[in-house]
């Protein structure tokens, strides 16, 4: 599996685990200016939620969650401000960004709030 399958797999299972949760998936690997955005939607409290999904195929490579840095959390941030003005329908939401960490074993680690949204 390539990086591309292998992303897609992983955020799928993501999606898995956010619909089980009663999440409502409203977009996934959104690309503009700024950066791409894994996925996109609606939390079971109304919040427009930015996820970002990150697999490690071995902890040889380092946790996951680990792989989401500064420079990481601030393109996000700009991606995520981006679309939210060009989709005015979620600008009164509260926005909540979140990272879900896939491990080799398929386990998932799901962090709310994971960072401050900062524009």
């Amino acid at each position: 599996m390539n990086n591309r399958e292998s992303g897609s797999y992983h955020e799928s299972m993501a999606i898995e685990y956010l619909t089980g949760k009663g999440y409502k998936i409203i977009d996934r690997n959104v690309l503009n200016k700024c950066g791409e955005i894994d996925i996109i939607c609606i939390s079971e409290k109304n919040e427009i939620v930015f996820v970002e999904v990150k697999f490690r195929s071995s902890s040889k490579a380092g946790d996951p969650l680990e792989a989401v840095d500064r420079r990481k959390i601030r393109k996000i941030c700009k991606a995520s401000a981006a679309y939210l003005r060009y989709h005015s329908e979620y600008s009164n939401m509260q926005v909540r960004l979140d990272v879900i960490g896939i491990y080799d074993d398929g386990k998932l680690n799901h962090i709310e709030n994971a960072f401050y949204y900062e524009v």
